[in-house]
């Protein structure tokens, strides 16, 4: 059975080819296919899921600060970038810091990342199932396999803005990590806009809403 640590592992060693693909390099002061970003904070962002991980852990060996812990859906209910527009300060943001993510160059970015990975590919199978890791720019916490949870959206999600963004394909992820991110998403969704738009976009196109974008 396929573990969330696993999903996640795979989507990371996944971004970190992307992120070496020589077409984000070609294209990295280029717009990306999000507004207000260019190809390289997208680029820096993505990494960032990476990053992310490897600083929880961090912090959760080297303090005893014990957040708060909520789950999975009162992440979500936190979170000040959901449902923000574009101009908002949590975007501006996090575009900013996409971009100081990024700053050493496209080749750098690429080898830390998969640096990165490498390391959490022995360190995350090690970690207790109840281990609390502390959300970036949050002051709580969610425990390890909700926190891998969201990073493995956004490592999807990411990784097809990315790709679409220099022209490439987006990269194939196996089923066993698209079924959790479709799950969050449809949750979301959901949370979003209500289980009847859902239903009615799922399944009857004469009445289906505009929009059931989780995000």
């Amino acid at each position: 059975m396929t573990t969330v640590v696993d999903a996640y592992l795979v989507a990371a060693t996944s971004a970190a080819s992307l992120l070496a693909d020589p077409a984000v390099a070609e294209r990295w002061l280029s717009p990306s296919a999000l507004p207000e970003y260019r190809v390289s904070g997208l680029a820096g962002h993505l990494a960032s899921q990476v990053f992310a991980v490897a600083t929880a852990l961090e912090v959760a060996g080297s303090t005893t600060t014990r957040p708060e812990v909520v789950p999975l859906e009162e992440h979500y209910r936190r979170a000040r970038w959901l449902g923000a527009g574009v101009d908002d300060d949590i975007h501006v943001l996090i575009r900013s810091r996409g971009e100081g993510i990024a700053a050493p160059g496209a080749e750098a970015l690429a080898e830390q990342t998969a640096e990165t990975v490498d390391r959490l590919r022995d360190d995350l199978p090690k970690q207790p199932h109840d281990l609390a890791l502390a959300v970036p720019g949050g002051s709580w916490a969610m425990y390890l396999e909700h926190f891998l949870t969201t990073r493995l959206m956004e490592l999807t999600v990411h990784s097809d803005d990315l790709a679409y963004s220099v022209g490439i394909a987006t990269p194939e992820l196996p089923e066993e990590v698209l079924e959790r991110v479709f799950a969050l998403l449809t949750r979301l969704s959901v949370q979003r806009h209500g289980p009847t738009a859902l239903l009615r976009a799922l399944s009857r196109t004469e009445r289906a809403p505009r929009s059931i974008s989780a995000l």
